[in-house]
């Protein structure tokens, strides 16, 4: 079993990354999240799915991706795809507040998801929780998404900042502004 992966990018392109591991090239399928935060030389968290005729690997810079990933493929009727778009839409954070407020219309947003699905996985996910270790982080991404910047810019603009909530807006909207 694949716990991890760490190597140089190859190339990336439609939600994959082609990983460079010494020499093997590893495809791996992301989140838009992931993606768009993916640095030279990265270590991904792996979950690996093995069917009958496939074999496929998903991967995660954030341990608490990856748990939301693999939560959500183990419920009835939730597939990777369903799942991948799901942490493309949402961060983890940002999920446990949307199963917090039972918020099926949010749920809803999510590509391939109806009412029906949205009430259910809200319903199975309830004991879902994650390391909080990043609140900083979930807080700025909602308050730059409210001010209308893309959540892909954001991200990157996040990346490497530490600090108090205030201090890591204000840092990123100079991070922003920059790119604009």
């Amino acid at each position: 079993m694949i716990a991890a992966l760490k190597g140089k990018v190859f190339a990336k392109t439609d939600g994959k990354i082609l990983l460079d591991v010494r020499d093997v090239i590893y495809e791996l399928n992301v989140s838009m999240i992931t993606f768009s935060s993916v640095k030279e030389e990265q270590i991904f968290f792996v979950t690996e799915i093995i069917k009958e005729n496939e074999y496929t690997l998903y991967g995660f810079i954030d341990k608490n991706e990856k748990k939301l990933f693999d939560s959500l493929i183990k419920l009835n009727g939730v597939g990777p795809k369903v799942a991948l778009a799901i942490c493309s839409t949402y961060t983890p954070d940002t999920f446990m507040e949307i199963i917090k407020n039972q918020n099926v219309n949010a749920l809803k947003k999510v590509p391939g998801i109806g009412p029906k699905s949205a009430k259910r996985i809200l319903m199975e996910m309830g004991e879902f929780e994650i390391e909080t270790t990043n609140q900083t982080f979930s807080q700025a991404l909602i308050a730059l998404e409210n001010l209308g910047f893309k959540k892909d810019e954001i991200i990157k603009a996040l990346q490497g900042l530490d600090g108090s909530v205030e201090e890591v807006i204000k840092e990123a909207l100079k991070r922003l502004s920059k790119r604009g």
